[in-house]
């Protein structure tokens, strides 16, 4: 893992956490086009997603003591801080919960897992390297383009996000029944949005959205690779088109892409 930044904030490193760790990145590496790198060591197999601009994220088999207690396979969001244990205190004296107590990596950094007062799933970072973190352009594919809470509560959940990370508002959409698209930012363009998550969500969550050179080619490669789709493609505002789709593990994810 290679996860360096100096913002308080920012999203830095993304991580799948799988049941079949090699068909994982067998599709992976078909669908978006990673190249993977080993990075194995004494504590288990880890294998590191990257383009030709930089490394993306990794991938994991979930360890045997989280499918004891129900965890299923799934992309969890770092977010860098610059006191994983601070942050984390202040996470569950906002009504959030500790999933996974503060500990370090090795060479990395620390990190813990965390959940919002709604059950949304995210993970703390604090990178030993101070180095300001390598970045891409947000379209750039191969990369994450959008991050996107379907949260419990909206509101309740922005006040949540918003105090933890000091997050500002950016455009809003009302989608009538849906309710409000709130954007966020970190200081620069928009990086995410949240929403009330719809009634047939059993539980709030985080989804990340990949982004490809085309929407339909990227499409026909999930299909061909095992995959299925939450929902046909759809043109959002702005222009851009998404697709909802799971892997053959099951995995949420999603497909971004300037063209269909």
């Amino acid at each position: 893992m290679s996860t360096t930044t100096t913002a308080k904030g920012v999203f830095i490193w993304y991580e799948l956490g799988t049941t079949d760790s090699k068909a994982a990145e067998r599709f992976y590496s078909q669908v978006i086009g990673w190249k993977t790198r080993d990075m194995s060591g004494p504590n288990g197999s880890y294998t590191i997603l990257h383009t030709p601009h930089a490394d993306v994220g990794g991938l994991m088999e979930l360890p045997a003591e989280a499918r004891a207690v129900g965890a299923k396979p799934g992309w969890m969001a770092y977010i860098g801080v610059e006191d994983v244990d601070a942050v984390t205190a202040r996470v569950k004296a906002m009504a959030g919960s500790i999933l996974r107590a503060p500990q370090d990596i090795p060479t990395v950094g620390r990190f813990s897992v965390v959940a919002d007062p709604h059950g949304a799933v995210f993970m703390l970072m604090t990178p030993i390297s101070k180095e300001p973190q390598k970045t891409v352009p947000s379209n750039t594919p191969g990369h994450v383009g959008w991050r996107e809470l379907h949260a419990g509560d909206r509101a309740a959940a922005w006040k949540f996000y918003s105090e933890l990370f000091g997050w500002t508002k950016a455009d809003a959409m009302d989608m009538g029944a849906q309710g409000v698209y709130q954007t966020f930012t970190t200081g620069g363009e928009p990086l995410g949005a949240m929403m009330t998550k719809m009634p047939q969500s059993p539980a709030a969550f985080w989804m990340l959205y990949f982004n490809v050179e085309s929407l339909d080619a990227g499409l026909a490669r999930v299909k061909a690779s095992g995959g299925t789709t939450m929902f046909e493609p759809m043109q959002v505002p702005g222009g851009s088109w998404i697709v909802g789709c799971v892997d053959p593990q099951g995995a949420m994810f999603s497909l971004l892409s300037q063209k269909r």
